[in-house]
């Protein structure tokens, strides 16, 4: 896992990637684990990419001390 500061760039040019999409933008670039991946503007990709912004703030939570479920209480009726 990489460190906070590495991971919110990478949160931070994914969402901007994202954001450049959904404005119409054609095909972004987005560096990854130490490789450049390229999502085009398709529905697919563009869950690809949400599906990776959704993993980036989770790792970042946890690092945060916010990651994990809650447990949950349950009451007799």
């Amino acid at each position: 896992m990489s460190d906070l500061a590495t991971l919110e760039k990478r949160l931070a040019e994914a969402e901007s990637a994202l954001h450049d999409l959904n404005i119409g933008k054609q095909v972004v670039q987005v560096s990854r684990e130490g490789r450049s991946t390229q999502f085009a503007n398709s529905p697919d990709q563009i869950r690809r990419l949400e599906a990776y912004i959704a993993e980036l703030k989770s790792q970042i939570a946890r690092l945060k001390g916010r990651g994990g479920r809650a447990p949950i209480q349950l009451w007799p009726a």
